[in-house]
């Protein structure tokens, strides 16, 4: 677990979430309006295909944002453990919405560019400079993803800390904007290209690998997302840290067992099963589970929901089997 979210909880990294979120939604949206008029001038397939790249990400943004805003809803009768997943289920949109329409515009808008046969561009120098803006705009709203990023890391190596994180507002953001700052290369290179030699070959050439770009951008998301919309454990440091203190009680006999679960980027369901020695007055039972769930609630702020299970090793045991039996493995 971070460091920050250790200290802080969830409430700051929701902030910092939204603002990456936003300067993203702003850079984006004014990146799209400057590529759609330089498309106009200029007649480039790929700077049409950015302009709608950019506006679809603005789009995304804006789902993200929805994302946040439910995820805050406090639990009901329906939903008793609140609607912290929510912003999963969105960034999953996320990624149909960036495939179906991003991916799936740009190739289109490239392959009609390679059937048209159109051989001049005009105004080239417009579409690189314009191209060159949206570089700088995109590069800061990758910074500022990047940098809450760098707030919430472990310490355990770039890709493993990416891979350990829990809230896609974050790297879906850092996703999109580096695929949107790929695609400006290419763009650019293909303007460059197209200009120099009078072909416009590689004007829609660059449209077709902006569009395979995103489509790839898209499934990588897509997996990523489709593991905490199916259910993942918080990270090992949480169930270190509780083995750590019950091994510590003389009047505990064994931890059956321990199970987490990320019900949003933030929150985190704990639960236990645990053996007592048979001469532990119930007392004290009560005593060790009540400063159990503060130790962790106090180390792990996300962790809002801890449950005790106070069972014998063998009923424990014998449960486990009476499961596996009612429900094999296919």
């Amino acid at each position: 677990m971070a460091e920050s979210e250790k200290q802080t909880g969830g409430s700051d990294s929701s902030e910092g979430s939204k603002g990456a979120i936003i300067a993203a939604a702003g850079a984006n949206l004014a990146i799209a309006v400057t590529k759609f008029v330089a498309a106009l001038f200029t007649g480039s397939s790929s700077m049409m295909a950015e302009g709608f790249h950019s506006v679809i990400d603005t789009a995304n943004q804006g789902f993200l944002l929805i994302g946040l805003a439910k995820s805050k809803k406090p639990p009901d009768e329906k939903h008793p453990f609140g609607y912290g997943a929510e912003v999963y289920f969105w960034s999953f949109l996320v990624a149909i919405f960036l495939f179906a329409l991003g991916a799936g515009f740009s190739t289109y808008e490239g392959v009609m560019g390679l059937i048209s046969g159109e051989s001049e561009l005009t105004s080239p120098l417009v579409a690189l400079g314009v191209l060159f803006l949206a570089f700088c705009f995109e590069g800061y709203s990758w910074s500022v993803a990047f940098k809450e990023f760098q707030h919430r890391r472990r310490g355990e190596g770039f890709l493993r800390d990416f891979r350990n994180m829990k809230d896609p507002s974050i790297f879906v953001v850092l996703f999109e904007d580096t695929a949107a700052c790929i695609g400006i290369v290419i763009a650019a290179i293909g303007v460059g290209l197209s200009w120099a030699t009078g072909i416009h070959i590689f004007d829609a050439i660059g449209s077709i690998l902006i569009g395979i770009l995103l489509g790839v951008t898209a499934i990588l998301l897509a997996i990523e997302v489709k593991g905490l919309i199916i259910g993942e454990a918080a990270g090992p440091e949480v169930d270190r840290f509780v083995r750590d203190h019950l091994g510590s009680k003389s009047e505990i006999a064994a931890i059956n067992e321990m199970r987490t679960l990320h019900l949003g980027p933030s929150d985190v369901l704990l639960t236990l099963s645990v053996d007592f020695k048979d001469d532990v007055v119930s007392q004290r039972i009560e005593s060790i589970v009540t400063e159990t769930e503060r130790k962790v609630r106090d180390e792990f702020p996300i962790v809002r929901k801890v449950y005790v299970e106070v069972q014998s090793q063998t009923g424990h045991r014998d449960m486990k089997v009476e499961d596996a039996e009612a429900h094999p493995a296919a």
